[in-house]
């Protein structure tokens, strides 16, 4: 069984047991944080798709831990003109564990 959801502006694909990494939430690790924005559920050759979320479905997860990703470094250079820039940046993440997909 599988689900689409929504969350950070971006949508991600989630199983049971999978481990995925989010635009940072608001939440402690060890707690269980609830997604409403499901937009598909699918499993043994059926898949029901939202118009735009599926009405009664969630899927819940455990926060297993507030990261950040790598570094990405942004190199601006104007040739012959004598000027570089350079910044880095790292971007907060949540760690997440799903726990179950919720169907209605």
């Amino acid at each position: 069984m599988f689900a689409v959801i929504r969350t950070g502006g971006k949508q991600y694909r989630v199983t049971p047991n999978a481990v995925l990494k989010v635009e940072k939430l608001e939440a402690e690790p060890g707690s269980v944080f609830t997604f409403t924005d499901v937009l598909a559920i699918g499993g043994e050759g059926e898949l029901v798709v939202g118009a735009p979320v599926v009405e009664g479905a969630s899927v819940t997860a455990t926060v297993i831990a507030q990261d950040r990703l790598d570094k990405v470094i942004i190199f601006k250079k104007r040739r012959r003109q004598n000027s570089r820039r350079k910044n880095g940046h790292r971007q907060h993440v949540t760690v997440l564990r799903v726990a179950a997909i919720n169907a209605a």
